[in-house]
């Protein structure tokens, strides 16, 4: 942060951050303006996953969604976003369509014209008919594997999330650090269970036991990522697990 946001916000450090990160936003979306390529330009404003609570007053607030930064729950993988293209993005417009940021790469290789590799696997899938706000568009994921590292701990799709047993850190109500010293956190177990994230979204009510269609199918979607991917927490070893894609050096 520089010092000209210093003690601005009125809110401590965080909001001094906050701060700096809205103006150097506007700053962008002025440049954009004045030299008349707003029309030309798809902005993308999301963020990094989960705030960070051990750090307390430094952390942010996952709000209404359960734990944060360092698991998969909802509060520590969903993160904001917000695109802006004039003509192209209807505004005032919002989407709850399932995406995820490995989506952003074959979009904009298709909006761009350009070919994505044809030698390797790519995850991510055209989402632009979500971002234009289509008619009846749907998420092209039937399923979204919430991974942990190497640790499968979850399967959700559009309105279910199911929890496979496994370790995960929490203040377990206990309040976070201050000013940038963290309090450690505490080890929790949590057994299976299914949530409905349309009305549950802070993940409190398990209803596995009263829809076992639900679980049935999430738990096949899981040993479809167990069989590709591996599960340390079930000791498979994927057939597909494959080095990350990087960009060849000049």
């Amino acid at each position: 942060m520089s010092d000209k946001f210093r003690g601005k916000s009125g809110a401590g450090l965080f909001g001094d951050v906050v701060m700096e990160v809205d103006w150097s936003v506007g700053q962008i979306l002025d440049a954009i303006r004045r030299n008349n390529l707003d029309n030309d330009t798809l902005v993308v404003f999301a963020s990094d996953n989960g705030p960070w609570l051990n750090y307390g007053n430094h952390a942010g607030s996952a709000g209404p969604l359960r734990e944060g930064k360092g698991t998969m729950w909802e509060g520590g993988y969903r993160v904001p976003c917000v695109m802006r293209w004039p003509g192209k993005i209807p505004a005032d417009t919002k989407c709850d369509e399932l995406a995820v940021t490995m989506d952003l790469f074959p979009t904009i290789a298709r909006l761009i014209g350009a070919e994505v590799p044809a030698d390797r696997a790519i995850d991510g899938k055209d989402i632009w008919p979500l971002m234009a706000g289509d008619e009846g568009a749907k998420s092209p994921h039937e399923a979204f594997y919430c991974y942990y590292g190497r640790e499968l701990r979850a399967v959700r799709d559009h309105q279910w999330k199911l929890v496979f047993p496994h370790e995960y850190r929490s203040l377990d109500g206990k309040p976070g650090g201050h000013d940038g010293v963290p309090t450690q956190y505490t080890q929790l177990k949590t057994s299976q269970a299914l949530y409905d994230l349309k009305n549950d979204v802070g993940e409190t009510t398990d209803v596995a036991a009263s829809h076992p269609l639900v679980v049935a199918r999430l738990q096949r979607h899981a040993e479809r990522a167990r069989a590709a991917l591996g599960d340390t927490l079930t000791g498979r070893t994927g057939s597909e697990v494959r080095p990350a894609g990087k960009a060849k050096e000049k």
